[in-house]
C-alpha cells in the first residue's frame, strides 16, 4: 500500500487543468493579468511610476485575498447552518485582513505579507478540498494560479531589492 494512503479510505483521483469547468479555468487565468502586467510595470515604468505599479498590485493583491477568503465563507453557506462553525468562517476572513494589513505596511514588507497570505490560502484551501468542502478540480486550478501570483509577487520584490 503506498505510504499516502489510509487503510480503509479511498484516495481520490488527481484531478488535472481537464477536470475544471472552462469559466473557471479562464476566469482563474485572466485574473492573472493585473499581477503579471504590475510586475512588468515595476520592472519597466522607472522610479517614481515603478512604485504606482507596485501599489496597483499590492492593491490588486489585497482584493483577491479578500476574493479568495470569501471562497470559504461561501462554501460554509452552502454547506448549511451546521458547517458555520467559526474556525470556517474565522479563516475566510484571515485573508481579507492580511491583504488590508499589506496595504499599510512599507511596500517591501506588503509584497512579503502578500507572498506568505496567498501561500496560506492555497494550503487552506488543499485543506478544505481534502476535508470534502470544495470540489476535487479546485486543487488543479490553485496550484498554477498561486505559483505565478507568488512569482509576480516575488518578482516585483526583488526589483525593489535591486533598486529598480
Amino acid at each position: 500500500m503506498p505510504s499516502n494512503t489510509v487503510p480503509g479510505k479511498a484516495t481520490p483521483p488527481k484531478a488535472t487543468l481537464a477536470a475544471v469547468p472552462r469559466s473557471a479555468l479562464v476566469l482563474g487565468f485572466a485574473g492573472l493579468i493585473p499581477f503579471l502586467a504590475s510586475a512588468l510595470g515595476v520592472w519597466t515604468a522607472g522610479y517614481p511610476r515603478s512604485l504606482i505599479a507596485l501599489d496597483i498590485q499590492l492593491a490588486y493583491g489585497a482584493v483577491i485575498l479578500s476574493f479568495m477568503g470569501a471562497v470559504h465563507w461561501g462554501l460554509a453557506m452552502a454547506g448549511g447552518p451546521g458547517a458555520m462553525s467559526f474556525q470556517r468562517l474565522g479563516w475566510s476572513v484571515v485573508p481579507a485582513l492580511a491583504g488590508w494589513l499589506a496595504l499599510l505596511l512599507n511596500p517591501a514588507y506588503g509584497v512579503i505579507l502578500m507572498v506568505v497570505g496567498f501561500a496560506g490560502v492555497y494550503f487552506g484551501d488543499l485543506r478544505s478540498i481534502d476535508a470534502g468542502n470544495a470540489p476535487a478540480w479546485y486543487r488543479a486550478l490553485r496550484k498554477p494560479l498561486t505559483i505565478i501570483v507568488i512569482a509576480a509577487l516575488a518578482s516585483s520584490y526583488g526589483a525593489l531589492a535591486v533598486g529598480v
